[in-house]
C-alpha cells in the first residue's frame, strides 16, 4: 500500500486515476478547486481538500503528509480559455507545479508525475507521429505554462534529485469528461452540442486531425509510471500514433448517437493547430504500455456514460 497525492481528483483525468489507485488498494489524497471539477466525480475513499493548488496556504494543509508520489493533474486545461485569462492559466499550471515541487522537497517526497500537452509542441513541420525530441513552440498560453512546468521538474531532478515524469497526453476522451465546458475536450464539446441542440458547431476545418486517446488508456500510464524505475525528469508521449481527423471523430460520435445531427463549420479558436498525432514508442520501450482502446469502442461507450447522464 502507498500513499499518493493527487490533484485535480475532481476532474476527469484526476478522478479516474484517484479511482484506479484507490482499487489498487491504495490511500489518496486528493486537492481540487471545483472550478470546473464536480464533487460528486471525486471518488468515495478519497480524502478530499477543497482548496487551488496555487495558492501557498494549500500547501500548509499537506505538509505533515509523507506520499509516496505527488501526482499532478489539476489544472486549467485549454488552450482557448487560457487566452480568455492568461494570469489565471500561469497560476493553475505553472505556479501550482513550482509550489507543489516546494512541498515535496520539504517533506522528501522524490516523485512527481505532472500532467503535461501535446499542445507544448505548437506546429510541427512534421505532423505526425511526434517524438519527445521534437521541438516545442506551443502557440496557446496555456501551452506555455506547461512547458515551464516541464523545465521545473528538470531544474528540481538535477539540484534536489526529486524524479519525475512529464506525460505529454494528447487529446483525452471517454466517459466522466465534462460535458458543461464548451471550451475544453475536442470530443466532449462536440457530444455536448450534438446531446443539447442536435447539431456540432466545428470550428475550423474538419480535415484537422488529432491523436485521441482513451481515457482508460491514460490512466494505465500514470499507474505503471508509478510502478517503474525514473531517473532524473523524464517526458513521455501519451498518445496512439493514429490520426483522427475532426470529420471522422464527428461522424463517429453521430454513428453512436440514437438521432440525427446536423453540422455547421465556421469560426477558428485562438491558439489551435491544424494537427498532430504522437510517438509512444518511448513510453512502451520503458514500461510495455500501448494504447488499446480504438475510436470508435471509445466513443460508443462515452456516448452511452453521456446518454445515462
Amino acid at each position: 500500500m502507498a500513499h499518493y497525492l493527487v490533484t485535480g481528483v475532481a476532474g476527469f483525468i484526476g478522478s479516474m486515476v484517484a479511482k484506479r489507485l484507490l482499487s489498487d488498494g491504495h490511500t489518496v489524497i486528493g486537492v481540487d478547486n471545483l472550478s470546473t471539477g464536480f464533487l460528486e466525480a471525486v471518488p468515495a475513499g478519497v480524502s478530499f481538500i477543497e482548496a487551488g493548488i496555487h495558492e501557498k496556504e494549500t500547501m500548509s494543509q499537506l505538509e505533515s503528509e509523507k506520499f509516496d508520489a505527488i501526482l499532478h493533474i489539476a489544472g486549467q486545461s485549454g488552450g482557448e480559455m487560457s487566452y480568455e485569462d492568461p494570469v489565471y492559466d500561469l497560476q493553475a499550471n505553472t505556479q501550482s507545479t513550482l509550489l507543489l515541487l516546494q512541498l515535496a522537497k520539504k517533506i522528501n517526497c522524490t516523485r512527481v508525475l505532472y500532467a503535461s500537452t501535446v499542445s507544448v509542441y505548437g506546429e510541427q513541420e512534421n505532423p505526425e507521429k511526434i517524438s519527445e525530441d521534437a521541438p516545442t513552440f506551443p502557440k496557446s498560453f496555456y501551452g506555455v505554462g506547461k512547458l515551464a512546468s516541464e523545465h521545473y521538474l528538470r531544474l528540481y531532478a538535477d539540484q534536489f534529485n526529486i524524479e519525475s515524469a512529464a506525460l505529454r497526453l494528447f487529446n483525452v476522451y471517454g466517459p466522466g469528461q465534462n460535458l458543461k465546458n464548451f471550451k475544453q475536450g475536442i470530443a466532449s464539446i462536440y457530444l455536448a452540442q450534438a446531446l443539447k441542440n442536435h447539431h456540432i458547431h466545428i470550428k475550423g476545418s474538419p480535415d484537422r486531425f488529432r491523436d485521441m486517446v482513451y481515457i482508460d488508456d491514460v490512466v494505465d500510464a500514470f499507474c505503471v509510471l508509478l510502478k517503474s524505475p525514473l531517473k532524473g525528469s523524464a517526458i513521455y508521449n501519451v498518445s496512439t500514433a493514429i490520426k483522427t481527423t475532426v470529420g471522422q471523430l464527428v461522424s463517429s460520435i453521430e454513428n453512436a448517437l440514437p438521432f440525427e445531427t446536423t453540422r455547421e463549420f465556421s469560426g477558428s479558436t485562438p491558439g489551435d493547430v491544424f494537427g498532430n498525432t504522437g510517438c509512444s514508442k518511448k513510453l512502451t520501450a520503458d514500461t510495455g504500455w500501448k494504447a488499446k482502446i480504438d475510436l470508435n469502442t471509445g466513443i460508443d461507450n462515452m456516448v452511452k456514460w453521456a446518454l445515462e447522464q
